[in-house]
């Protein structure tokens, strides 16, 4: 088990396996819980990061780009404001 010092300012440093084991990178947050006399780091993933991850994950394996998304974004635009402002007329 590593054993780790901490240095002047309360700051430690994480072994690589455990932060590579973790996907831990180098701007990530840790959550600090305090258990009894134990003190537990926990990776503390914001759901706007988790949830654009899986988003850029499943636009890498479709082959999508910003550009792709923009252009239908602009189309379903474009569409909404016809078939809504078509009813209002009528």
């Amino acid at each position: 088990m590593p054993v780790v010092k901490m240095r002047e300012r309360g700051q430690l440093t994480i072994p690589y396996e455990y932060r590579k084991e973790l996907g831990l990178g180098k701007e990530d947050m840790l959550t600090v819980l305090k258990i009894g006399d134990v003190l537990v780091l926990v990776p503390r993933q914001l759901a706007g990061d988790v949830i654009s991850r899986k988003i850029e994950s499943a636009m890498k394996k479709k082959g999508l780009t910003l550009e792709n998304l923009l252009k239908n974004l602009r189309e379903q635009r474009k569409r909404y404001s016809k078939e809504t402002y078509a009813k209002a007329k009528a």
